[in-house]
Order: C-alpha cells, then structure tokens, then sequence
C-alpha cells in the first residue's frame, strides 16, 4: 500500500469506483430501487473494510456485485464526500473488466451501459459520480 492510501484510510472511510472503458464510452450500472441511491446511475463500486486495500475492495465489490473479475490499474479521480454523515475518500480507478458482460450477474443493479460522458451529464447519479464524471471531462 502506497502512502497515498494510508493517508486516506487514517483521515476517514474510503469509497471506490471503477472506471472501465471502450474508446469513448464507460461502463455504468444503474442501482436497483430501494437503496439511498436507487435507480440512479454509478461507476460501480463500494465501501472498504478494515483490512483492505482501496483495490481488494474494488476487486472484492464488483466479484459481489457483478460475479465479475476485474484489473485495477492507475486512480483516475480522488475526491471526498459526504454521505449519512460520514465522511468518505472517495478513490476511482481504472479498470478492465475480465468477464464477459454476458457472463455479469447483477447483484445490486438493475441494468448496465456503456455510456459516452457527454451521455453522463443527463443521466441521475450521486454527487460522488458526478465528480468523477466531471474530472474525465477534464482527461478527454
């Protein structure tokens, strides 16, 4: 773990993303109702746990999500929010999905995209994905 994660993981709960891309379009899943984000739009991802690394949780969270096995590569975005009143790092990667999207199990989401992130900023996401959608802007 590279001090950059330890800081984070000192000053408050870490949240990750994955980013994963085909040329122009990202990868995202829409949340199935019921939840504090139901039915908006994500890079998926999730919460860490005490003994993980922000990439075995990214690694940890699409296998329960999505029966997916991914490759965590360089962070793309780090930021923080606030969500139930904690405090998150909020920490995304790049990634590459291995499984073959017909082979993807949805767990906690009700459809999945790939979407351009012109198409993004009409979609309904969290603030937390908003950030993320507004830093790739910025890279492309």
């Amino acid at each position: 773990m590279n001090l950059q994660h330890q800081e984070f993981r000192n000053n408050s709960r870490v949240s990750t993303a994955g980013v994963a891309s085909r040329g122009d379009y990202y990868f995202v899943a829409k949340r199935k109702p019921g939840t504090s984000i139901g039915e908006s739009w994500e890079f998926p991802g999730g919460k860490n746990r005490e003994s993980e690394t922000p990439e075995e949780t990214l690694e940890r969270e699409f296998h329960e999500e999505f029966h997916a096995d991914i490759t965590v590569h360089e962070i793309v975005y780090a930021g923080s929010f606030v969500n139930k009143d904690t405090q998150y790092q909020l920490i995304a990667f790049r990634i590459t999905i291995n499984t073959p999207e017909e082979e993807l199990i949805f767990e906690e989401h009700q459809e999945i995209a790939w979407k351009t992130i012109k198409e993004l900023e009409s979609y309904t996401m969290a603030d937390s994905d908003r950030q993320i959608v507004s830093s790739l802007m910025k890279l492309i």
